[in-house]
């Protein structure tokens, strides 16, 4: 069923084509049913026909459920390091905690993203001076998430 507003004439009236079999198509004009004759068929699109699709893992696509991700840094200011999301998601684990030291590859937190867990690593050893982002926190990609000194 599709609706249209036409200019007729300079009136204007509403239009409901409900059915099209054919050279028959059953409109409605302004609340009143016309049963109108076409002189040529209408082609008519296919209809969309959604399907769910499943796939089975395969083993090219096996990954560590906490694979470690490339991390956005800011350029370092007098030995401050500041870590960014690298991508879209929410925090599920923070691993460190305000006046901790870190070490480079150490795990600071777990980003899921695409329903994948990535972990986020220390680039640099220093000490946690801020953290941005919390447990449960939605960030998006390029957020502030720990200050690292």
């Amino acid at each position: 069923m599709k609706e249209f507003k036409m200019k007729i004439n300079g009136s204007e009236y509403n239009v409901t084509i409900e059915s099209i079999e054919d050279t028959h198509a059953s409109v409605e004009v302004n609340g009143t049913m016309y049963n109108v004759e076409i002189d040529k068929p209408i082609r008519q699109t296919a209809p969309v026909i959604h399907k769910l699709i499943t796939a089975k893992p395969t083993a090219a696509a096996t990954v560590s459920a906490t694979a470690p991700v490339k991390v956005a840094q800011t350029a370092q200011t007098s030995g401050t390091s500041i870590i960014k999301s690298p991508l879209p998601g929410v925090i599920i684990e923070v691993c460190v905690k305000v006046g901790d030291s870190v070490k480079t590859g150490q795990k600071l937190f777990v980003l899921e993203a695409m329903k994948m867990e990535n972990s986020i690593n220390a680039e640099s050893d220093g000490k946690v001076t801020e953290i941005k982002a919390n447990k449960g926190d939605s960030v998006l990609e390029g957020a502030d998430l720990i200050v690292i000194s």
